[in-house]
């Protein structure tokens, strides 16, 4: 006798639910470090080629860059045009990119240092500015196929006017510009970090709602 076609449907999706649920798992679980080498020792990061079976069960070897994290510092100042704020930006050299970029401030954690200290440390030796209210917008990867550093950026407002103490190898000038002119430079394509798009435009998106 012929089994009715709905029947061997319902059979057969019913054997291949618990296959598509250990997938699902492997898929979801943590790669298994086999063996990891430092490879270099820098002032700002680590290199280490890790050996790993990853959660599909691929054995493979990866380069990846280890660093402790850093912070990117979004200060507004509200006080003359809380329509437009001030953002502070900064203009410096990068030798990676071979030319100046317009850039939020930022700089590296220093080792067990939490990360809103450091947000406050890095703000005062880059610009001078002090900040009386703190809040974090985003935390996110900045280039997770081959380096492991968290990138966080903070929101300073109430800021308060100091000398800056760069360090000797910093060249750094820093700007104040409107909110609406920056924004419109990222549309035309003249800034060109990453961290500085982001964190604008996250900014920007949360006032349009009311968030902010």
């Amino acid at each position: 006798m012929a089994t009715p076609v709905n029947k061997l449907k319902k059979n057969s999706a019913s054997k291949a639910k618990p296959a598509a649920k250990k997938t699902a798992a492997k898929k979801n679980g943590a790669a298994k470090l086999i063996s990891s080498k430092l490879v270099y020792k820098g002032k700002v990061f680590n290199v280490f080629t890790d050996t790993i079976v990853e959660p599909g069960g691929h054995k493979n070897s990866r380069d990846v860059i280890r660093h402790n994290g850093s912070v990117v510092m979004l200060a507004v100042d509200e006080s003359t045009n809380p329509a437009d704020p001030d953002i502070i930006l900064e203009r410096q050299y990068r030798h990676a990119a071979g030319q100046f970029l317009l850039e939020l401030p930022a700089g590296s954690r220093e080792p067990n240092e939490a990360p809103l200290a450091a947000a406050k440390r890095e703000l005062i030796e880059e610009t001078g500015f002090r900040a009386k209210r703190w809040t974090m917008l985003l935390r996110y990867f900045a280039s997770p196929g081959f380096l492991g550093e968290w990138m966080q950026i903070y929101l300073a407002r109430d800021l308060r006017e100091g000398a800056a103490r760069p360090e000797l190898d910093e060249q750094i000038e820093v700007l104040r510009m409107p909110l609406s002119q920056a924004m419109k430079l990222i549309a035309e394509g003249k800034i060109h970090d990453g961290k500085t798009i982001i964190g604008l435009s996250l900014y920007d998106a949360a006032r349009r709602e009311g968030r902010l």
